[in-house]
């Protein structure tokens, strides 16, 4: 996809050129890194004679949503095991689920309790037990085939940049980037969630140590965001043109800008920041806004 210019007073007061590779327009729902992820996923899914995709994910996931409309496209049945007992009742009113049951995604919706324990072989055999045959996705896609997917987001444009940035969930399009990036590149990551547990998880699938995270932009967790930060995310769109998700992509680049003015990086450095996409989720996350009396994400101009 292409990388497109920012042109900020930011950039030109510290020497830093920074590019956004717009991998948000790839699709409307099969955007971003769930492309990617879901790529090689539905060839091999396909290959090994699976007509059903069974995953995982919270009530706003980009995944679940990318997964359904995948699986209605490529002619396969969906399951999504959707973390929040409580959403069984009122799923109808969440922009993300109700997407996903439009596509033809089959819910059973788990306590968090039996969701954190998700990768247990007993819960394995009891969805297999009740939905029967099926290719098992996990949690954010992430898994070998979606690492390969990961690493053909950089291309040979891309050679010139000297960092390499894009927000972490679950670490699979970290590590895809790590493992594409030359040995001249470095790679940050900026989770959206807390806690140490990302570190092994990419260290999984990365097979290069040329990356580090930014653990101190994650607004108190996945899914947290603050009045700042969608301040912060409508005055990037007025001036750039570029929507980004609170949830992601908004964390990331607030970040790297604070990083930017911090003086983190040397004059003349060339910054290529991942656009993920996940803009599917900001209709939900405007609902939850509007609850606390907080400001909206403004999709329009």
């Amino acid at each position: 996809m292409e990388n497109q210019p920012i042109h900020l007073p930011l950039l030109d007061e510290r020497k830093v050129s920074l590019f956004i590779k717009r991998e948000d327009l790839i699709h409307p729902l099969i955007s971003g890194n769930k492309y990617r992820k879901l790529k090689y996923n539905l060839i091999k899914a396909r290959e090994d004679g699976f007509d059903t995709l069974l995953t995982f994910g919270g009530a706003y996931s980009n995944h679940i949503a990318a997964t359904a409309y995948a699986g209605k496209v490529h002619g396969f049945k969906t399951i999504g095991i959707i973390r929040g007992e409580e959403l069984e009742e009122k799923w109808s009113l969440n922009p993300t689920l109700k997407l996903a049951k439009e596509h033809g995604m089959q819910f059973k919706f788990v306590s968090r309790d039996v969701y954190r324990d998700k990768d247990n072989i007993h819960f394995h055999r009891e969805l297999e037990n009740e939905f029967g045959s099926h290719y098992l996705l996990p949690e954010g896609g992430t898994n070998v085939w979606a690492i390969k997917g990961c690493e053909e987001i950089l291309t040979p444009n891309d050679n010139d940049f000297d960092v390499l940035c894009c927000s972490v969930g679950t670490g699979g399009t970290l590590a895809g980037i790590s493992n594409a990036a030359l040995p001249h590149q470095q790679v940050l990551g900026f989770p959206a969630v807390k806690g140490d547990f990302l570190q092994e998880d990419i260290r999984k699938f990365a097979r290069k140590e040329n990356w580090v995270l930014q653990t101190a932009y994650h607004f108190g967790g996945y899914a947290k965001v603050s009045g700042a930060l969608v301040d912060f995310v409508n005055d990037f769109y007025k001036q750039t043109q570029i929507l980004l998700d609170p949830i992601y992509t908004g964390k990331m680049i607030f970040g790297l800008l604070d990083m930017i003015q911090k003086k983190s990086f040397e004059p003349k450095t060339r910054i290529l920041a991942v656009h993920t996409g996940g803009l599917q989720g900001i209709e939900g996350m405007n609902r939850v806004l509007k609850q606390k009396k907080l400001p909206l994400i403004n999709v329009h101009d």
